[in-house]
């Protein structure tokens, strides 16, 4: 009589793949921790402004947080028969010199394009005009304002065409740049396919070049922001730089110093702005 041998069986679970967990939501708690942390440092950011404030004794020289806020909600209502600073309020001090900005970061954003794109793809455009960019980027923006406001006056004109001068290098620069750094054997592929100059240049050079071309743009952009206390010098009210200006005239260091928090916060939002449509329009970013 044979023998069975009884050969033991895996369960019915033996081929399965393990369990798994379900994945922890780390990237909030991520996002948690930075805000926490940032908050963190502006709690003692305030508390060593505070304390300094009080260490001083001396508002003219360090306000405290609280004459900040006080100053604040006077210069965004009517306090005592006065409406804002000057006869605007602080919103509108703040949308004039975002309107200016606006136009000359288009102006010189776009006039940086097309130069850069050409100096790029035309070697002798490049020979030539790479100094005279260079040169202007080196210069101050108050070195060259005197000359605007002698040829085009002390209205809008002279500020417009401040920033935009201040914004056109950068994205020049870059655009030359990461054109120019195109990769050489796709560009030659496209060309044996038979695309001519604008189709390799729109659908070849221009998609490589974009990323380095948006670095440009939010440099060109913080410049001009960073130029709009120079260009709102003279005639600059309403203005937020025309604010601060006048308010450093007569010693009111509350003012200015809100004056630059509405810059430099106003700045922080357009610079996010900036990187989400860099994010939505250049998703290849990194990747490749």
């Amino acid at each position: 009589m044979s023998t069975v041998v009884a050969v033991p069986t895996a369960g019915a679970d033996a081929g399965a793949p393990p369990p798994t967990r379900s994945p922890r939501p780390s990237w909030r708690a991520g996002r948690t921790r930075r805000i926490a942390l940032r908050a963190v440092a502006l709690l003692v950011l305030l508390g060593l402004w505070q304390a300094l404030a009080v260490l001083t004794d001396n508002p003219t020289f360090i306000p405290s947080p609280g004459a900040v806020w006080d100053r604040l909600v006077q210069t965004s209502s009517t306090h005592d028969g006065v409406r804002g600073y000057s006869g605007h309020l602080l919103i509108e001090h703040l949308g004039v010199s975002l309107r200016r900005i606006l136009v000359g970061s288009l102006v010189g954003v776009g006039a940086g394009l097309v130069l850069g794109l050409v100096m790029g793809t035309v070697p002798w455009v490049r020979v030539a005009a790479e100094p005279v960019v260079t040169f202007v980027r080196a210069l101050p923006p108050l070195a060259y304002f005197s000359l605007l406001i002698i040829w085009f006056g002390i209205d809008e004109t002279p500020k417009l065409w401040l920033l935009s001068i201040a914004a056109l290098p950068p994205v020049a620069v870059a655009t030359a740049s990461a054109v120019t750094a195109a990769p050489a054997p796709l560009v030659e592929a496209a060309r044996a396919l038979g695309g001519g100059r604008w189709a390799v240049t729109r659908d070849v050079v221009l998609p490589h070049a974009l990323p380095e071309i948006f670095t440009g743009i939010r440099l060109a952009v913080g410049i001009a922001y960073s130029s709009v206390v120079a260009a709102e010098t003279i005639n600059g009210v309403p203005g937020i730089g025309g604010m601060v200006r006048d308010a450093q005239r007569y010693s009111q260091t509350d003012v200015v110093v809100l004056g630059l928090f509405a810059i430099g916060l106003s700045g922080l939002l357009i610079d996010a702005l900036l990187r989400a449509a860099e994010d939505r329009l250049v998703p290849w970013r990194g990747r490749g």
